[in-house]
């Protein structure tokens, strides 16, 4: 069965949906070579693999190369492999017939069908179940699938751009992804370098966030100041450009470059992980010690100023004795502040603590950088 070009609106992309080229690539030396190969691949009629850590970007330039494809004009569809599951993705993907399963009262085109001369973007296929695997291959081979149910398959034309942040080559000695589906999806594999890689960037990416969110939340949040700009450069950034985002909606909503300096520096403090040896020995009782004490210090400071360091209703509040909580900030190194004027009283005050707007901007803030092919 062929298929006639009719992509929705909602599948259809233009260059307003994209950051401009400065931003999207920047002026390090790591970026200006994924732009070489990006515009390569862009005209290229075969699979892409967008290779890197989470949060670098992958899907902005997914969507960079289809809007500069033949393609462009088409539909491009996401699917977001491990966030559905298994047992329905194949009917998102591939689509279903009338009366194929029970609750099937009507046919469905699934997404395959709807990036028809158009973009498919596979994000995370690293986690695509093992069944799906088979018929993924089938369309990349001859351009056929079959929807469930279906008594004849279906021909398409469609670009498939996939991206992982994990080594697929790892993936398949441990039997969680065929080989010859590898072979296939990586014609053209592009890596992207962390953010830690290209902190040169970090200007431009921060001045676009805030005009961004600036504008979204109506909120006229002033440009970061050089010293803000340095000490985000010293940040290790492990979350990369979506970490980096997530703390300029902070900064934009609580409207003060004093919370992004305490996010960093609270996110700064040693890593007992991270000093981990990977040939050495390993005192897992140390390291789990310095662990705890970590996430002890930070629940005792958060729940200090919650409690405007009130210190008997913050040892309250964590069920400790006023002693125990003395000891504890004493051991984690907790200045005591209790002491100044703003603390005298040993009792809690009878109106409802405040949050700090420290702590009232994290809540529920996550996001992604941009949507990708």
């Amino acid at each position: 069965m062929a298929l006639s070009p009719s992509p929705s609106s909602s599948f259809l992309l233009s260059d307003a949906d994209l950051p401009s080229d400065d931003v999207i690539f920047g002026a390090s030396s790591a970026m200006e070579a994924v732009r070489l190969s990006v515009d390569m691949a862009a005209t290229a009629n075969v699979p892409v693999l967008l290779q890197g850590e989470s949060g670098t970007g992958k899907e902005i330039l997914a969507r960079y190369m289809h809007l500069r494809s033949p393609w462009g004009s088409g539909a491009f569809v996401k699917v977001n492999c491990p966030a559905i599951p298994g047992t329905l993705l194949e009917s998102e993907m591939f689509g279903y017939q009338k009366g194929a399963f029970t609750g099937a009262y009507t046919s469905k085109p699934g997404r395959v069908e709807l990036a028809h001369r158009g973009t498919l973007f596979l994000d995370e296929i690293a986690d695509l179940d093992p069944a799906l695997q088979a018929k993924l291959l089938q369309l990349l081979q001859d351009g056929q699938f079959s929807r469930i149910g279906a008594s004849e398959d279906t021909q398409v034309e469609v670009r498939i751009v996939c991206a992982t942040n994990k080594e697929l080559e790892k993936e398949i000695k441990t039997g969680a992804f065929r080989q010859d589906l590898f072979y296939r999806i990586n014609v053209l594999t592009i890596e992207l370098p962390s953010l830690r890689e290209r902190i040169c960037d970090l200007p431009v990416l921060v001045d676009y966030l805030v005009e961004k969110y600036s504008a979204k939340f109506r909120r006229a949040a002033p440009p970061l100041g050089k010293q803000t700009i340095k000490l985000l450069q010293k940040h290790s950034w492990p979350g990369n450009i979506r970490e980096l985002e997530n703390v300029i909606k902070r900064y934009v909503i609580v409207g003060t470059e004093e919370a992004i300096a305490k996010s960093l520096e609270s996110g700064a403090e040693e890593d007992p992980i991270a000093n981990v040896p990977v040939d050495g020995v390993i005192k897992l009782k140390e390291v789990t010690r310095q662990a705890v004490k970590q996430i002890e210090r930070k629940i005792i400071l958060k729940t200090l100023e919650i409690h405007r360091w009130n210190r008997q209703a913050t040892a309250h509040a964590l069920s400790i004795s006023y002693a125990a909580l003395l000891y504890k900030m004493r051991e984690a190194g907790v200045p005591p502040r209790g002491s100044s004027a703003k603390t005298k009283t040993s009792t809690p005050r009878a109106s409802k603590p405040r949050l700090p707007a420290s702590v009232r901007a994290t809540g529920g803030q996550s996001s992604r950088f941009v949507q990708v092919h």
